[in-house]
């Protein structure tokens, strides 16, 4: 996809000048935002690692997320997201990442969080993260497909704030 390509290619020049190194922990997109990044040639100057931690039980054993966190908040949670980006940068040796966890379908869904729900974090460490939620239309790969466009044009936002 040519626009994904495009956002790779301004994030790598960005994180590039900033001196930065890319962790990704994926659920529902299943290591589509770190193939979108290995398909941009030179990514290896800034990508360092990506995660596709689908199951709740991978995302307690690579990323540190506590299973009490997954059983109260739902996978699919502000909360999870938050501790996914975090545990990807500690069991990395990136400084920056992105964390994704949504609601691909077509099953899945319920009436508080329906078919298309995404909740994505970012993180510069050493500030803190920062998370947002959405609700996509569409099937399957288009959800994915969203929901990883989303993901890099939010970090190409968050990183244009960093100094």
């Amino acid at each position: 996809m040519q626009e994904s390509n495009d956002i790779v290619q301004q994030l790598g020049r960005r994180m590039q000048r900033l001196g930065r190194r890319l962790v990704t922990a994926e659920s529902c997109t299943g290591g589509r935002i770190a193939a979108a990044i290995t398909d941009v040639p030179g990514c290896s100057a800034w990508f360092e690692r990506g995660f596709v931690t689908y199951s709740n039980a991978s995302k307690s054993e690579l990323l540190a997320v506590p299973p009490a966190l997954i059983l109260q908040e739902g996978a699919v949670s502000e909360a999870v997201v938050l501790a996914m980006v975090r545990g990807a940068i500690q069991c990395s040796h990136a400084d920056v990442a992105i964390a994704v966890s949504g609601i691909a379908g077509p099953d899945g869904g319920s009436p508080e969080k329906p078919l298309g729900t995404v909740w994505m974090a970012w993180m510069v460490a050493p500030a803190p993260a920062c998370a947002a939620h959405y609700i996509y239309q569409g099937d399957r790969a288009s959800v994915r497909g969203q929901a990883c466009r989303d993901a890099l044009l939010g970090l190409l936002q968050f990183l244009a704030v960093e100094p």
